[in-house]
């Protein structure tokens, strides 16, 4: 497909068009630069034959599910293939963020050396406490490289996961006001749906300790930056480390003046060995859509209907 821009992707998906008679799709996020998310719009215009999209990445919130349910689309992403990457970068982000590596550099770069730098700001990750929030693939990854250190490791999940190290605490939300107080570290591995937009809220993130890192490796908008900012100001947060935000490629410039806040564009899974994994995986599902009638990575929301 080599539409060059949404209106031509919509005018040859009509009868007639070139991409008439097509059943399964292999989408990838730079479409969206393209064509833009696949929303209603996007799916309402899919001719009945469409019956599979494959996406090429662990999160599919540019997907509009429901509107693939209702049209008996399945859709299916590539866990797995991203968890050492994004895990990696959660790492880096909270080693950063924690040992304030990221204004040193910019310091160092600006002929500063380390003149500007506290050594009471920074803080060894041995012995400090990693609270996990969405225990999945990513968030074990990230439980286990920083189990080495060793920091404790923590998570809240709905439900206890059965793939957990036992050194890996499970709180429950009965104990989510006591996860929250525990954590140096609060690093966000949910995916984002409705009901996760704005989770890490200013509730949630005032009960963490006074001086807490939060690092964001999952979607910017399941974080309220309305309430994470002004926490960031006043000190309530000692740190963040993020990489992504609620409006990419835009970030909020208000973030911009926090030295002690280490930004990436979006690397997550920029890496060429994540990045074949993730391709191989998605056109796999899509091939064995083709040749066994479905494939292995249906998102959770669609597993029922199959």
């Amino acid at each position: 497909m080599d539409s060059p821009n949404r209106a031509d992707f919509l005018k040859n998906l009509q009868p007639g068009g070139k991409y008439e008679g097509i059943v399964g799709l292999y989408r990838h996020n730079v479409s969206a630069d393209y064509i833009g998310v696949f929303d209603r719009e996007i799916i309402d215009a899919l001719a009945p034959s469409v019956k599979w999209i494959a996406h090429n990445g662990a999160g599919y919130d540019q997907i509009d599910v429901a509107a693939c349910r209702e049209k008996g689309i399945t859709v299916s992403n590539t866990p797995g293939a991203v968890d050492d990457a994004t895990a990696t970068t959660a790492l880096y982000l909270m080693i950063s963020a924690m040992r304030q590596y990221s204004k040193a550099e910019r310091d160092l770069r600006t002929g500063l050396w380390k003149s500007q730098l506290k050594a009471g700001n920074a803080h060894d990750l041995t012995g400090r406490t990693l609270a996990i929030l969405g225990l999945g693939g990513i968030g074990q990854r990230l439980a286990e490289l920083a189990h080495a250190f060793p920091m404790r490791v923590i998570y809240h999940n709905r439900h206890r996961s059965p793939n957990a190290p036992e050194w890996c605490e499970y709180f429950d939300s009965s104990r989510l006001d006591e996860f929250l107080s525990l954590a140096d570290v609060l690093s966000v591995h949910v995916p984002l749906r409705k009901e996760t937009e704005g989770l890490v809220d200013e509730k949630m993130i005032r009960k963490l300790k006074k001086g807490a890192v939060i690092v964001n490796t999952a979607r910017g908008k399941v974080i309220d930056e309305e309430a994470m900012i002004p926490a960031l100001a006043d000190g309530h947060l000692g740190a963040v480390g993020l990489d992504v935000y609620p409006d990419e490629p835009k970030v909020n410039p208000k973030l911009l003046e926090f030295s002690n806040a280490t930004l990436l564009p979006h690397m997550g899974t920029e890496t060429c060995d994540s990045q074949k994994k993730m391709e191989i995986r998605a056109l796999q599902n899509l091939l064995d859509f083709l040749t066994k009638g479905s494939g292995s990575d249906v998102v959770p929301e669609l597993k029922a209907k199959l």
